[in-house]
């Protein structure tokens, strides 16, 4: 049987593309490699958001073509966004790929890899915008650990943020029924899934479109009702749509962690408007206070944008103190990305790279010292974690994480004692790091049956 071995990049969001590539593939009579040196099929799933973001993808594609060559017959595809923007290009610039899919058409490509056209003649994705919206019984490949699984609840995005090229990319947002996502999820939490990581463009515009209409907060309800599931968490909530139903959603479900992801992108009024994102810095602090009454400990993490064209230094002082006085819990700080076919491409007054990375800097420390002072009141408190696996290099610690700690972009839990990935321990905070905790296993491990996870 052919072997095919895939790179994912960019976001979860394109990491559940993934997935269903190798859902797809598999069905089609593909084994999985999980070195590229094995497979007769390489497929980069590529991220075009931002200018670096871009460069891995084109050096990931580079890398793979070398692969490519030590050995005859193999195929290379490349997929996903930056297929989706540039695929006229690349097919110009790469000969060396075989096949281009879209984020759009991602799912015929086992029928793509049948045919074998010259490199002038390949076809590329469908110009424009496109996204494929996962159906319950789209056939899916999970990467992640056993017990924790994303699950896409709608594609596209109907905002016009200024710096943001993702609406040319995959369009206009279009949620999944309600029924086929409650579907989905009842099928990961049989597989042994346990925490739950609901992901979309905009998660919080999730159900309006929908005929009937429902919402986020209702899709919580119905999935909180699933045997099995222990953590569901909110990725990428929008700040315009953050109702106070979803709030008492959060609030009253023990099954939905008091976590939310919101990016603000700045505070300061005249780059907000500039952004084309909320009205003021003060609508977005009487927000994080709605927030912070009905939902008591919750934790926010959010992320903003250095540099952004205009960004003059009292402006960037102002996002700094709205940092400074509200103390979020994680904050993720990235430097303005110019990108063709934004609004903000042509717009006058752009920061020069040394003063972007400057401002990222300053604004990082500013929030390492308020991270660090929030573990510290952690010291001494029993917390539930999850278990995932060894430390890296620590042979008595195992790593894990708290219902504050989302998957890949925040923190860990360094653990000492007796505990298997996939149980979920209460331990007791011995040691409080700028972004991690140091803990020790105490009574109560919970266990759990690792069950077959693929599709």
């Amino acid at each position: 049987m052919p072997k095919v071995h895939l790179l994912s990049l960019g976001c979860p969001k394109n990491l559940v593309d993934s997935e269903m590539m190798l859902g797809a593939l598999t069905r089609a009579g593909y084994q999985i490699a999980m070195a590229p040196e094995d497979a007769q099929v390489l497929v980069v799933n590529t991220c075009a958001f931002i200018e670096a973001a871009k460069k891995e993808s084109i050096d990931a594609i580079l890398e793979a073509a070398e692969i490519k060559q030590r050995a005859a017959g193999r195929r290379l595809v490349v997929a996903g966004c930056l297929a989706q923007r540039y695929g006229e290009e690349l097919r110009e610039l790469m000969p060396e790929v075989d096949v281009f899919v879209g984020t759009g058409n991602f799912l015929d490509l086992p029928d793509l890899l049948r045919t074998s056209e010259p490199a002038g003649e390949r076809p590329t994705p469908y110009p424009g915008a496109a996204h494929l919206l996962p159906a319950a019984d789209t056939p899916r490949i999970t990467t992640t650990s056993f017990f924790s699984a994303y699950l896409k609840v709608s594609e596209g995005c109907n905002h016009k943020c200024a710096f943001c090229i993702i609406p040319r990319i995959r369009g206009p947002h279009e949620s999944r029924p309600l029924a086929s996502v409650v579907e989905e999820a009842a099928r990961l939490a049989g597989r042994g899934v346990r925490e739950l990581n609901l992901i979309a463009q905009d998660l919080t515009a999730y159900g309006r479109d929908l005929n009937p209409p429902t919402s986020l907060a209702e899709l919580l309800r119905a999935l909180a009702r699933i045997d099995g599931l222990r953590w569901i968490r909110l990725l990428y909530c929008y700040p315009n749509f953050v109702s106070n139903e979803l709030l008492d959603a959060i609030a009253e479900l023990p099954q939905v962690v008091k976590y939310i992801d919101m990016p603000l992108q700045h505070a300061d009024d005249a780059i907000l408007r500039a952004m084309r994102r909320e009205r003021s810095g003060a609508a977005l602090e009487r927000l994080l206070e709605r927030i912070r009454t009905r939902i008591p400990e919750v934790t926010l993490r959010t992320s903003f944008i250095v540099g952004f064209p205009g960004e003059t230094e009292a402006a960037f002082a102002r996002l700094m103190d709205f940092v400074r006085r509200q103390r979020f819990d994680r904050v993720g700080v990235f430097t303005y990305s110019r990108e063709e076919n934004t609004a903000a491409y042509d717009l006058p007054e752009q920061v020069s790279a040394r003063v972007m990375r400057s401002r990222r800097a300053r604004l990082m420390e500013a929030q390492a010292e308020i991270s660090l002072a929030l573990n510290r009141r952690m010291v001494g408190r029993e917390v539930e974690v999850l278990v995932e696996n060894p430390a890296a290099g620590e042979r008595s610690r195992l790593r894990g994480r708290t219902a504050a700690q989302a998957p890949d972009i925040d923190g860990a839990v360094l653990l000492r004692g007796g505990a298997e990935p996939g149980q979920i321990v209460r331990a007791r905070v011995e040691k409080a790091l700028t972004y991690d905790l140091h803990a020790r296993v105490v009574d109560g491990i919970e266990s759990v049956e690792r069950l077959a996870f693929h599709a």
